[in-house]
């Protein structure tokens, strides 16, 4: 049985996606219960060094819209770097799964052994292959900022559990 590059990228992440708008979901519940300012939340960082909850959620949207986009040979959407609500987090997630659905499904399957170049944020390229993206930086660093998101919000004592990170069964 083979995994196509379209069910490995667009088909991995959109559910996560999904599950993030949940968690999202769960925080602002959380917020509204305990009557803190949702803003507190999304300005909580494991350390210093590290992003906030917000900047976390924004990566985790960005690493699956930009390793889509290269796949596919489109340009990515520029989401906006402003400090965004819990509702415009939302907003720009259901755009990510909007954007990554739409994608040509041939052009992501064909994308496997072609030569695709990541832009870091600090403006450095870097050629990978299709498959090589996807599986050496996009999925990691996509499960890395979900993860971090997740964990955030389990120390600010959230009641989210394992399964609202990974979704129904």
């Amino acid at each position: 049985m083979t995994i196509s590059m379209h069910e490995a990228s667009v088909g991995f992440f959109v559910p996560f996606l999904r599950n993030l708008s949940g968690l999202l979901d769960h925080a602002a519940g959380h917020a509204e219960v305990r009557k803190i300012d949702p803003s507190v939340l999304l300005k909580m960082r494991l350390f210093p060094n590290m992003y906030d909850f917000a900047q976390q959620v924004s990566e985790v949207s960005r690493h699956a819209v930009v390793a889509c986009a290269l796949l596919a040979g489109r340009d990515p959407p520029i989401f906006p770097t402003t400090e965004a609500d819990i509702g415009e987090l939302k907003s720009r997630i259901a755009q990510a799964i909007t954007f990554v659905q739409g994608l040509p499904r041939d052009e992501i399957n064909g994308a496997g052994d072609r030569e695709v170049t990541f832009r870091f944020k600090n403006g450095a390229e870097r050629k990978f292959t299709g498959r090589s993206l996807l599986f050496t930086l996009s999925i990691p660093q996509f499960f890395f900022h979900l993860t971090t998101a997740y964990d955030i919000l389990r120390r600010a004592g959230v009641e989210i559990a394992k399964r609202d990170f990974l979704g129904p069964a």
